[in-house]
C-alpha cells in the first residue's frame, strides 16, 4: 500500500496514497487513511530523534572514527541521515498534507510542522495514544543507551591514551631533562680550566704544592658515605702529611639536603670559631650539593667564612639514575627498584628517601628557581667519564678493611683490605646511560648534568669513575695521580680562582 522510492541516497520519498490507483482500491481504503495520517506526529517526532541523536554523535567522536553498534542501527533502517525529506502526493480527496523542512546545520534539529485542513479530522483512539506512549518511551530508552554507550566509548578512549602517554614518558625518560641547566635563563656561562688543571696536576706530581696554611679545608661525602669507612681517608692522610688542617664533615649521607644544609652551616661556623681562620670546601657527589645548599640558603651568614666550593662529580642539575628509579612510569614501576630502593634507604640503613628525592631532576629545578649560588663565591666543578671497555670489570675498590684476631709479630692485628667491584658497577650504568640517552658520565652523573654555571669547569681525558675520587684502586696507574692529589689539584685551582676574583671586584670597587 506504501510505496517507498529512492531518488537521491540521501533523501526518502514516501507517497501516502499513489495516484495512479483505482478508484475502488481507494475507497477500501478509506477505512485506513485516518490510521495513517495519525500516526504522521509519531514520525515527525522520530525524525526529530534521529537529527538529535546524529549531532550528538557528531559531536561526541569529532575525532575519533566510532563504527555503530546493532543497537544503534538496528533501532531503524535510516542510519542517522542529517537530511529527512517526507513528501505527499496531491490526492482528489478534500485532506490535504503541507510539510515543511527545516534542514539542521550541525547541531538545528530537523523540524516537521503538519498542519491538516479537512472539514473532519478524527480523534486519536485510545489504542493509537498507548502505542505513541510506548514509542516515546523506547526512544528515551534508546538515547540512555547511547548515552551509556558513549561514556564507556569515551572511558575507554581516555584509558588508551593513558596508555600512549605511559608509554611515551617510559621511552624518554630523561632524555628531555639532561643538561637543562646548560639551556636554562639566566645562567651564567662556565669556564674551561682543563688545562691550568692539568699544569698544577703535573707539578703535584712532581713535588711542588701551592696549598696555603693559612685555610681549612672541609671534605663533604656524598650519599651512603656513612657506610664506607675509607670515604675520603686517602686525601685526609695526604693533606695531613703536608700539614694542612683538614677535617672530613660528619653528617648523616641519607639526608635530606636541606637539612645537612644546616649542617653544614654549623660544622663551618664551628670550624672558623675555632680556628679563626677561612674554610674551603670540597663535596662530592651529593655532598657538593648539599654544600652548594648550605652557601645558597645561608650566604649572609657564611660570607665571611667560606673562600671557596669544589662540586667534584656532583649531580647539580640532577641525575637520571634517581629521576628514572622514582619517576612514575620508569624503571622502578616494572621491577620493583623503586619498592628495593625505599627498603635500602629506610629500614636497612636508616635513611631518609627525600637524600634520593632531592636528586632528582624535578627537585633541583625547584630548588635552584628559588635559592642562587653567590656571583661573588668561586666555584670550580669537576666532571668525568667512566670507562667501559672489559679491562674495567677486573677492577678492585678498596672500600673497608677488616681487622683479623690474630697477632702479628710486631704486636699488631692483622688488617685484610676489603674489595668491591666498583668499577664494574659504574661501567654497567655508564653503558646504559650511554645506550639509553647517548650521554657521557661517570657511572651515576652525566657530564653536562656534573657542569655548575658561573664555575670554572675541569673536563679531564682520563676516564675515571664516581667512586674513583673517594675509593683508591688496587690497580691505579699512579703516573697520572691519585686521587687525593686530583683533590689537591682542584683546591689549588680554586685559590687562583679566588685570588683572580677577588681582583675583579677590587677594579670594580676603584
Amino acid at each position: 500500500m506504501v510505496q517507498t522510492q529512492n531518488s537521491q541516497p540521501a533523501e526518502l520519498t514516501t507517497p501516502l496514497i499513489t495516484q495512479a490507483q483505482p478508484q475502488e482500491e481507494r475507497l477500501t481504503n478509506d477505512g485506513l487513511i485516518p490510521n495513517i495520517f495519525s500516526s504522521v506526529p509519531a514520525l515527525s517526532d522520530a525524525a526529530s530523534y534521529l537529527s538529535q541523536t546524529t549531532s550528538f554523535l557528531t559531536g561526541c567522536f569529532s575525532d575519533y572514527s566510532v563504527e555503530p553498534s546493532p543497537r544503534q542501527s538496528g533501532a531503524s533502517d535510516i542510519h542517522a541521515q542529517e537530511l529527512v525529506t517526507f513528501s505527499s502526493a496531491e490526492t482528489e480527496t478534500s485532506s490535504s498534507t503541507n510539510i515543511n523542512h527545516i534542514y539542521s546545520n550541525g547541531k538545528n534539529l530537523t523540524s516537521i510542522e503538519s498542519s491538516y485542513t479537512s472539514t473532519s479530522t478524527p480523534l486519536l483512539t485510545h489504542e493509537e495514544k498507548t502505542r505513541i506512549s510506548s514509542t516515546d518511551s523506547s526512544q528515551n530508552a534508546s538515547t540512555s543507551t547511547l548515552v551509556a554507550s558513549n561514556n564507556t566509548g569515551r572511558s575507554g578512549i581516555s584509558i588508551f591514551q593513558g596508555l600512549i602517554d605511559r608509554a611515551r614518558r617510559t621511552v624518554r625518560g630523561s632524555a628531555d631533562d639532561i643538561g637543562w641547566l646548560q639551556h636554562a635563563q639566566g645562567m651564567p656561562p662556565v669556564e674551561d680550566g682543563t688545562e691550568r688543571f692539568q699544569e698544577i696536576l703535573d707539578s703535584i706530581k712532581h713535588g711542588v704544592h701551592r696549598l696555603p696554611n693559612s685555610m681549612v679545608y672541609l671534605l663533604i661525602p656524598g650519599l651512603f658515605s656513612n657506610h664506607g669507612p675509607l670515604y675520603f681517608v686517602s686525601t685526609k692522610v695526604s693533606f695531613s702529611k703536608l700539614g694542612l688542617a683538614c677535617h672530613i664533615a660528619k653528617i648523616h649521607s641519607e639526608a635530606s639536603v636541606e637539612k645537612n644544609a644546616r649542617e653544614i652551616k654549623e660544622y663551618i661556623e664551628e670550624i672558623y670559631w675555632g680556628s679563626n681562620k677561612r674554610v674551603l670546601l670540597l663535596g662530592h657527589s651529593k655532598g657538593g650539593v648539599d654544600a652548594a645548599a648550605a652557601l645558597s640558603l645561608y650566604w649572609p651568614d657564611l660570607k665571611d667564612k667560606v673562600a671557596g666550593l669544589v662540586l667534584a662529580q656532583s649531580p647539580y642539575g640532577g641525575t637520571p639514575i634517581a629521576s628514572d628509579l622514582l619517576r612514575e612510569g620508569q624503571l622502578g614501576d616494572y621491577v620493583n627498584v623503586r619498592k628495593l630502593t625505599e627498603i635500602l634507604i629506610c629500614k636497612i640503613i636508616k635513611g631518609d628517601m627525600r637524600a634520593l628525592e632531592d636528586l632528582t631532576y624535578e627537585r633541583r629545578r625547584e630548588f635552584l628557581e628559588k635559592h642562587h649560588l653567590p656571583e661573588e663565591l668561586p666555584i670550580v666543578s669537576f666532571r668525568t667519564e667512566a670507562g667501559i671497555s672489559p679491562a674495567v670489570l677486573a677492577t678492585l675498590s678498596h672500600v673497608a678493611h677488616a681487622e683479623l684476631p690474630l697477632v702479628a709479630s710486631a704486636g699488631e692485628s692483622t688488617k685484610l683490605p676489603v674489595v668491591m667491584p666498583l668499577g664494574a658497577a659504574m661501567a654497567a650504568c655508564a653503558q646504559l646511560l650511554q645506550v639509553r640517552y647517548g650521554e657521557k658520565s661517570d657511572g651515576l652523573v652525566t657530564c653536562r648534568d656534573a657542569e655548575v654555571p658561573g664555575s670554572i669547569v675541569v673536563r679531564p681525558k682520563r676516564k675515571l669513575d664516581h667512586a674513583w675520587m673517594v675509593y683508591s684502586s688496587l690497580n691505579d696507574d699512579l703516573t697520572e695521580g691519585d686521587a687525593s692529589q686530583v683533590c689537591e689539584a682542584l683546591l689549588t685551582l680554586l685559590v687562583e680562582a679566588g685570588q683572580k676574583k677577588r681582583h675583579e671586584l677590587a677594579m670594580k670597587d676603584e
